[in-house]
């Protein structure tokens, strides 16, 4: 039950979520599974809205998805939101797929809060919507969710900080800096609460401690995901909390801000101290492998397009896609059916490993 409660939003009351629990059956069965069971021509066309590219997992994801989805006979039409602030370009290039017939959307979304009117659209048109990678809350006509254990992905980075500064220094107590991702990403309080699932028990202990006292997610967070904003929250927490003592461990949602915070720590002449991340980014894969970057996460972009693709195939058929969690994703109106991939974290020890596969990442491992 707690782990269910971790991932619901915040917002999310203890009736919504039993009320949540109680319908998703027959939210698959009836509303929820759209029109899954009657299935839609070969040749459709298939709506990919994703966010701006501010990593390189979501550029290679929308090349993945228009390959994947032509040689699987459909026509695909996959749009990037802008670099601005609003969610304005994506509810526009959502609107867009409706109105060309898209039979199913699958949508990366920008504000996972702001896109019930144009998802309301899409099943008013008798699309079927996925919400990929990211949870699209607040609505119930989202009929899938397909993506990382992304609590499972913040369980691994809270261990792996752990894990870290105790190779660095054996015996506690520890200090550290959290980090987290923008508010408008509902995945970014689902990786801080799978982090804080492992760390706040010692944190409570006194085991860890937290420098700057500020262990709440809106004081973490990280607008945008933006790497400026995580390297000058970094750079005021230096001067505020260690001018004269150090930091042992931070804890940081992605491979992007761990860069900007291991800048930070750099610019202020200080020992780099065990950073976490996630993405399997190039340049981080790069840091670890020369001791810099203590982790990443591993979760293989390839291998989340072509279930998704596999999803619409099986819908395109008139069947039911695999699903393998039908309780912990609540969106505050219905649990939504959702199916998992497992993470793999990644450090300098095993990376030939779990690269070994991957034709990008595996020369830098060598």
């Amino acid at each position: 039950m707690r782990k269910l409660l971790t991932r619901a939003i915040a917002t999310s009351a203890a009736a919504m979520l039993a009320l949540g629990a109680t319908s998703c059956s027959n939210e698959r069965e009836g509303e929820g599974s759209g029109s899954s069971a009657k299935g839609f021509k070969a040749d459709s066309v298939i709506g990919v809205a994703l966010p701006s590219k501010t990593s390189e997992n979501w550029v290679l994801a929308g090349d993945l998805f228009v390959n994947g989805l032509k040689e699987a006979g459909f026509k695909p039409d996959v749009q990037y939101a802008g670099a601005s602030t609003t969610v304005a370009d994506q509810q526009a290039q959502i609107s867009a797929m409706v109105t060309k017939g898209a039979k199913v959307i699958v949508i990366g979304a920008t504000d996972a809060a702001q896109l019930s009117t144009q998802v309301a659209q899409a099943k008013q048109s008798g699309a079927i919507v996925i919400a990929y990678d990211r949870l699209i809350t607040n609505t119930k006509d989202v009929d899938y969710y397909i993506a990382f254990d992304n609590f499972k992905v913040g369980q691994l980075q809270g261990q792996a900080l752990l894990d870290g500064m105790k190779a660095k220094k054996p015996k506690g107590p520890w200090t550290i800096e959290l980090f987290s991702g923008s508010p408008d990403d509902n995945n970014s309080a689902v990786f801080f609460n799978g982090a804080m699932d492992v760390l706040k028990p010692l944190i409570d202990k006194g085991e860890v401690k937290v420098g700057s006292g500020q262990a709440d997610i809106k004081q973490t967070a990280v607008q945008g995901w933006k790497a400026e904003v995580a390297q000058q929250r970094m750079d005021a927490l230096l001067t505020s909390t260690y001018s004269s003592k150090t930091v042992d461990g931070v804890l940081s949602p992605n491979d992007t801000l761990a860069r900007a915070i291991i800048t930070s720590v750099k610019g202020a002449g200080k020992p780099v101290p065990v950073v976490t991340g996630q993405d399997s980014e190039v340049e981080s894969v790069k840091s670890i492998m020369a001791g810099q970057q203590y982790s990443t996460i591993n979760k293989d972009t390839r291998k989340l397009v072509a279930d998704t693709v596999k999803m619409v195939k099986t819908l395109q058929g008139g069947g039911e896609p695999e699903i393998n969690d039908t309780k912990s994703y609540n969106n505050g109106v219905k649990v939504v059916p959702a199916f998992l991939l497992p993470p793999v974290i990644v450090t300098k020890a095993n990376a030939a490993q779990a690269y070994a596969n991957d034709p990008k990442l595996s020369p830098l491992t060598k």
